[in-house]
């Protein structure tokens, strides 16, 4: 019986990813910003096999400063003769560990926060729905920056204030889901044949919002490369490491924008662009694959 049951369960599971991939597949949109993004997570893995990190060391550079695009420098140089291809190529690296991370865990506070403050309710939702609301007055970008100059600098530091600023949107948007769970007659049931509440979260509540939760986090990993990048810009970022939003602001501090050295810029920004839009669409299609009523409107 125990054999048949975890058949029938896998096949169901089975049929429900199939059909997952079937409305994905369906979106162009989604189609495409997941190749990109694939395209672009595995130039980045392959960074440290395709090419040479030396070549970041300013004290190694082999060309000339601010060069235009050639045969040996395809994206020119920057003002220290580094390859402006490579440093976008490594850039990407840290820019999506630290958009992917600050994401999970933005996501992560606010469905703890959520759930808990639509499973018990009364004062303990007040509470939460307070700081909440305390966090959703405050700027974000403000917050953080304050958090990036407090605290020591580096990579952490950014997933750090990127995470605990970014939260509250998710936080509310999974409290209302987790109420219509919380509302169905199973979970009366459960209550009634004396389920606790650690077996009502993560039975019942906590699987019904992962979908949405899911698709959240890919929309919000673009808010958060977004942050990453403007506070690199701002030079809130680890100065150890090449960033895109480290390579915008050295094409500003040393006057390369002005200069007319495009092939700067352009790089950097366009990266930005791209991961964002990637993201942006995968999300998307994700809300279509998770809540039917809206397929068949884009």
């Amino acid at each position: 019986m125990t054999a048949t049951a975890g058949r029938i369960a896998w096949e169901r599971r089975r049929a429900t990813a199939g059909e997952a991939w079937r409305v994905f597949r369906a979106d162009r949109g989604g189609l495409a910003g997941l190749a990109l993004l694939v395209v672009i997570a595995v130039l980045a893995l392959l960074a440290p096999v395709l090419t040479d990190s030396a070549g970041l060391d300013v004290t190694r550079a082999t060309g000339h400063p601010l060069e235009a695009p050639n045969s040996g420098f395809w994206l020119g140089t920057d003002e220290s003769g580094r390859s402006v291809l490579l440093l976008t190529w490594w850039g990407a690296r840290v820019s999506l560990v630290v958009g992917l991370s600050a994401a999970l865990l933005s996501v992560v506070i606010g469905t703890v926060v959520g759930v808990l403050a639509a499973h018990f309710g009364g004062w303990t939702a007040r509470l939460l729905m307070r700081v909440t609301d305390f966090f959703l007055v405050l700027p974000s970008l403000v917050l953080a920056i304050a958090l990036s100059t407090v605290l020591s600098r580096g990579l952490a530091t950014i997933v750090l204030a990127i995470g605990v600023t970014a939260w509250p949107a998710t936080a509310r948007l999974v409290r209302a889901q987790a109420l219509t769970v919380e509302a169905r007659p199973y979970i009366e049931r459960a209550t009634a044949l004396g389920a606790g509440h650690r077996h009502i979260i993560g039975r019942h509540v906590l699987p019904a919002v992962l979908p949405l939760v899911f698709a959240n986090t890919t929309l919000q990993v673009g808010s958060a490369i977004i942050a990453e990048s403007t506070l690199s810009f701002l030079g809130l970022g680890d100065p150890s490491r090449v960033s895109w939003g480290a390579m915008l602001k050295s094409a500003m501090d040393t006057g390369a924008v002005t200069g007319g050295a495009w092939w700067y810029l352009l790089p950097p920004g366009l990266g930005i662009v791209l991961v964002v839009l990637g993201f942006t669409l995968c999300g998307r299609a994700l809300e279509a694959v998770f809540n039917p009523r809206l397929r068949g409107r884009r």
